[in-house]
């Protein structure tokens, strides 16, 4: 079973890999990351084309048909569709989603973008994370590509974590830090 997914895995970032090699050198890079954003927003909001994509009794032809007609209807690069269209007909379609997260990834990594997982127990305004953003950019000395999260668990505070480094000042760490110490005594 770990072979498998070793392989998948393998497979999913040759595939992403090959993606951003075919955007750079057509100049089309950032349509190409616009439109796997936008691609990725329909597999999360639709059923319909998650079926469509995870189905592996799909008939090629059909399913090489139905992605043109989406790229149609939502403009998509010819470079985007010939490479989903690849992907249909050596049937890897159904891991679009993987490849789609890995080429984001390997895109900010080649702009030199640090990640970066913000959690907070208050919902912050698209300033506040803004100006968090801009403040660990200045920490890091490259640029912070943050993912916010609403955490309202965490009672009070923030998490933040860049790479291996973790701040949590989040009150649900403070009280399970309290119970450990009291649990040890």
């Amino acid at each position: 079973m770990s072979s498998k997914n070793n392989f998948s895995e393998s497979a999913t970032n040759r595939y992403a890999l090959a993606l951003y090699e075919l955007a750079k050198e057509n100049s089309e890079l950032e349509k190409i990351e616009k439109e796997s954003l936008d691609i990725l927003q329909l597999i999360k909001k639709s059923i319909d084309f998650q079926s469509f994509i995870k189905d592996p009794t799909n008939d090629k032809s059909q399913q090489i048909k139905s992605i043109q007609m989406i790229s149609e209807k939502f403009s998509l690069s010819k470079i985007f569709t010939k490479f989903m269209c690849f992907l249909s007909s050596k049937r890897r379609f159904f891991y679009l989603e993987k490849i789609l997260i890995s080429f984001l990834n390997i895109a900010s990594k080649m702009r030199g973008e640090v990640k970066a997982k913000l959690s907070s127990s208050k919902e912050l305004t698209s300033i506040e994370i803004e100006n968090i953003q801009k403040e660990l950019s200045e920490s890091f000395t490259s640029k912070v590509k943050l993912d916010y999260v609403y955490d309202p668990s965490l009672i009070g505070g923030l998490i933040i974590e860049v790479g291996s480094i973790m701040f949590d000042t989040s009150i649900k760490n403070r009280l399970k830090q309290i119970k450990t110490r009291m649990i040890e005594v």
